[in-house]
């Protein structure tokens, strides 16, 4: 038994006991495998060796060649990854991490009782990085399932995995955080551990001390590449239903509502009148999505989706994405200080969405001074209101350098939001009057239009006036 020595108030040595893994161990690292794949090297031909074709740069040459020259028969294979998984299922489906079987073209599993087996990949999810594989076998040892939902921030969890090809490999920790957000991974409530996670550990479980999995581990945080005290873990429930997709239809789908949304920030919510800061800003509104058809619209604070809260703008993506499409939900929104129940049928995120570039941009006049805020803004013209499609706003021409706002040439400015009053920017006449009509050190947030993006900037304060001409 371990145990440590801590002080006490009374005088008197208290006896406290560490954790135990042993028994959590023999029982469940039977039930996960190392998984090892290959991969064809890609190889390309030297420049030197290439034929020159006038009007086709080199690197368009060797990008055909690794696309579409086929690999010569007998080519050898080279060993691409190797990662983790967990056997859910005593007939042989696995789970593992989508990055760790990606591009394979063998997949070898390794049980702890030495037995290999290939494994043929039934689906991944990109997204979530969620792998489901499958090897024909039967009376396979089972992990046990848990709910993450109940995991608390601080208690003791597990890992198992082959961290650099060293298989069985378990390390321990605590839950450093839950519901992390990470960039670029908006449909996944990631479990932040202390748990040290090293390159072959991906895809494997993440243990209770009850014995079950509420993890896959996915990712660590390193400016090393190495183990730094910060990783995430896929929550099971996210996975498990990932999986029964994949299972029955091979893809995943998922719900979309057609919103742009940003995070509300203090400044932001000091602006619009809020108590706290708190629910999804709707920067934009898709037209003919689901939203637009539902009476959503631009500066809406979204704080429930299905009945659920929406504290974070991080949260709604989840929510949205894990309702199944054609589902009939009802959204809470604040408008202008007041709460509104919508109701709204959820679409589909189509698999690969490709953003289109941005709009031509718009080119008025110059005003002669900077206003206040430190920019000069000019009035759009009705061409320009019809290029950039909106039906009122100012254009930036320029920001001083200490200007107190992050506005940028070329952005739009459509409404100014200040003390919870939604207000139409049409002139700059209105807008600098607007201005000077506030404290020094008042807050306020501008709805900009910038590209094909809708942003909310806040501004708190004013430069300091300058002495002299300008």
């Amino acid at each position: 038994m371990l145990a440590v020595l801590c002080g006490s108030t009374a005088g008197f040595a208290q006896v406290r006991e560490l954790p135990d893994f042993t028994r959590l161990v023999e029982e469940q690292a039977p039930a996960v495998v190392n998984i090892s794949t290959m991969q064809a090297p890609r190889r390309s031909p030297s420049i030197g060796q290439l034929p020159q074709i006038p009007g086709v740069d080199d690197e368009e040459i060797l990008e055909f060649f690794r696309r579409f020259v086929p690999r010569a028969p007998g080519a050898p294979r080279e060993a691409r990854s190797l990662g983790s998984g967990f056997v859910i299922s005593n007939d042989g489906y696995i789970l593992t991490n989508a990055h760790v079987v990606d591009g394979a073209e063998e997949i070898n599993a390794r049980l702890t009782d030495k037995r290999e087996f290939k494994a043929r990949i039934i689906g991944a999810d990109r997204r979530t990085d969620v792998a489901l594989i499958k090897i024909e076998a039967s009376n396979l040892p089972v992990v046990k399932v848990g709910n993450p939902g109940q995991l608390r921030v601080g208690e003791w969890v597990v890992a198992i995995g082959s961290p650099f090809g060293f298989e069985s490999t378990v390390t321990a920790g605590i839950v450093s955080a839950k519901g992390r957000s990470l960039p670029q991974e908006n449909f996944v409530p990631f479990i932040q551990t202390d748990v040290a996670i090293n390159p072959g550990n991906s895809g494997g479980p993440l243990f209770n001390m009850k014995g079950e999995v509420v993890g896959i581990n996915s990712q660590i945080y390193s400016r090393t590449g190495g183990f730094m005290g910060l990783s995430f873990a896929i929550p099971i429930d996210v996975a498990l239903d990932i999986q029964r997709q994949l299972r029955e239809r091979g893809r995943v789908a998922r719900g979309r509502i057609g919103v742009v949304i940003q995070e509300v920030t203090q400044d932001v919510a000091t602006s619009f009148g809020l108590d706290r800061p708190r629910g999804a800003m709707v920067t934009s509104v898709e037209r003919g999505s689901p939203s637009e058809k539902a009476g959503v619209e631009a500066l809406d604070i979204i704080t429930k989706f299905d009945g659920k809260p929406v504290e974070a703008s991080g949260d709604l993506p989840r929510l949205v994405g894990g309702t199944r499409p054609g589902t009939t939900v009802t959204m809470e929104v604040l408008r202008k200080g007041s709460p509104k129940l919508l109701t709204l049928t959820v679409g589909e995120l189509p698999e690969d969405r490709i953003a289109g570039g941005d709009s031509a941009r718009p080119s008025p006049k110059p005003a002669a001074t900077a206003n206040r805020l430190g920019i000069v803004a000019a009035e759009l013209t009705q061409e320009q209101r019809a290029e950039a499609r909106v039906s009122t706003g100012l254009y930036v021409l320029d920001v001083r350098q200490d200007a107190r706002v992050d506005l940028r040439r070329g952005d739009v400015l459509l409404t100014l939001v200040h003390d919870g009053k939604h207000i139409e920017l049409s002139s700059v006449e209105q807008f600098n009057r607007l201005l000077s009509g506030m404290g020094r050190d008042a807050v306020f947030t501008l709805h900009v239009k910038r590209g094909e993006s809708m942003l909310l900037i806040p501004s708190t304060g004013f430069p300091e006036p300058k002495s002299g001409p300008r």
